[in-house]
């Protein structure tokens, strides 16, 4: 009997599959289908967009890219914490690091809720370890490579750059980075492992419901605080001849027991590095989570004033903002802002630095760099600033694809699905805060929105927001890295 309703089934299973699609479509609302077709025309728009510029792959830009990797270890953060028994808490709360259950249950659950992404240095190795342990064996587990500047030497690989990449990794690791990746850095045996606990829209945990698809992330690193590939990076560095230089993975550094003053003298060394640069070089610093003042302002003397070029994401945004102004760090920030208030943010940072940049050009022999490019992610858009006449080009073509590539990343395929992906971008933005501000619609045939200002170009683009998602870990370094290739 059971044979017979399996045959009955194979016999007549894909006449009835072909009838419900048939329905489906047949009942599908004219509200989806003008959907539909309005994703698609963005679609088509923001591809034709990127492609007006392509990248020389007869002579393939070079990009040198430091510091530091990992071994990513991402799980499914509600199931991890639920493994090990965390009990779950009523007090979120904010920690600067992980020492121990309890806080970690207490930070998890103040960036949990509102979706917001963030990164902690876990003091407690045994804990740490444990927690690997415990993400060995659950189901769903994979690894990665991992890092800021991995992940971004792999993206630019991937988009038609030569890289030198700076960092001590295992040769396992070295193994798997793509051919036209060379490293520079020391052979450890054992990686650093950062341990992402991924979670999607709509996941609960205890009384809490994450408003969007976000991470946790925590780590205990060994070597990447200590920036010990620089000196072999800075060697290779003189017969590269990079047409840019990138700097990540700093946030390691936040929160580590450095002995007194040590962090200073590191960071003092990566100045005189890029500072040494040739000034037709661009250099690019890629912020992160960073909690600590005091590597707050150390980045700003010794990195920011070195960088042309910024990147980060609408948490980093405000951060680095309110350190500018001399207020206190902006831990928890609206996970989706509007338009116009990422906007009056990146004109305000980049106004301070530039004033902050000729004051100190005026009084340190190292002469500082002016900032001529500021690029936000956010979920639901793309954002940049460049100054006119510098050296970066292709504004438009850059958000456009620095918008496609997030979409790419987080859904795990370099061919973007419509019917898994929706704009939550307003019909239109007004370009400030301010009364009477111009709004700007958004058009699906022109869909990145570009204007002058002062003496700087601001392109705004709408990101088609994966619905299904594989990954958001690495997401706006792919999303930086993207937009960066197409501007050298």
């Amino acid at each position: 009997m059971e044979r017979e309703g399996r045959a009955s089934w194979m016999k007549y299973g894909p006449v009835v599959s072909l009838f419900v699609v048939m329905l489906s479509f047949w009942f599908r609302s004219p509200q989806n289908e003008v959907l539909d077709d309005r994703l698609d025309t963005v679609l088509s728009s923001l591809l034709r967009a990127e492609g007006k510029v392509g990248v020389n792959n007869v002579a393939r830009p070079k990009v040198a890219v430091g510091f530091g990797g990992c071994v990513d270890l991402i799980v499914d953060g509600v199931s991890l914490l639920n493994k090990i028994g965390l009990a779950h808490t009523d007090q979120p709360l904010h920690h600067d690091l992980i020492e121990n259950e309890v806080q970690l249950a207490q930070s998890f659950a103040y960036f949990f809720a509102p979706g917001a992404a963030a990164e902690r240095f876990v003091l407690n190795d045994t804990f740490f370890s444990e927690l690997v342990e415990a993400s060995r064996d659950l189901p769903g587990n994979r690894w990665a490579i991992g890092g800021n500047a991995p992940v971004m030497a792999g993206r630019m690989a991937t988009e038609g750059c030569d890289l030198l990449l700076g960092g001590s990794f295992s040769p396992e690791f070295t193994d798997v980075l793509s051919e036209h990746i060379a490293v520079a850095g020391n052979i450890v045996e054992e990686p650093d492992i950062h341990l992402i606990l991924e979670y999607p829209s709509g996941a609960s945990w205890g009384q809490y419901t994450s408003r969007r698809a976000n991470r946790y992330i925590v780590h205990s690193d060994d070597h990447n605080p200590y920036l010990d590939s620089m000196a072999a990076f800075a060697e290779k560095l003189k017969g590269f001849d990079p047409d840019l230089l990138v700097v990540g993975g700093l946030q390691m550094m936040d929160n580590f027991p450095f002995q007194s003053g040590e962090r200073e003298a590191l960071l003092s060394r990566l100045a005189d590095l890029l500072s040494s640069s040739s000034p037709t070089i661009g250099v690019h610093f890629e912020m992160a989570s960073f909690v600590e003042e005091g590597i707050m302002e150390e980045l700003f003397h010794y990195v920011i004033l070195h960088a042309d070029s910024l990147g980060m994401n609408e948490q980093e945004l405000p951060n680095l903002l309110s350190l500018l102004k001399g207020s206190n760090i902006t831990v928890l920030s609206d996970p989706n802002p509007r338009v116009a208030t990422v906007l009056d943010q990146m004109r305000e940072v980049y106004r301070i630095v530039n004033l902050r940049s000729k004051e100190d050009g005026n009084t340190s022999s190292a002469k500082a760099k002016p900032l001529t490019r500021l690029h936000v992610h956010t979920l639901a858009f793309q954002a940049m600033i460049v100054t006119h006449g510098s050296k970066w080009k292709n504004t438009m073509s850059a958000t456009a694809k620095a918008s496609l590539t997030a979409n790419r990343h987080v859904c795990g395929s370099d061919d973007i699905d419509p019917s898994k992906a929706r704009l939550i971008m307003d019909d239109s933005f007004s370009v400030s805060q301010r009364e009477g501000s111009v709004r700007i619609p958004l058009q699906e045939s022109r869909p990145v929105s570009c204007w002058d200002e002062d003496d700087y170009e601001i392109c705004v683009a709408p990101v088609l927001v994966c619905t299904e998602v594989y990954q958001t870990a690495g997401g706006g370094d792919n999303i930086s890295a993207a937009g960066l290739v197409l501007q050298i």
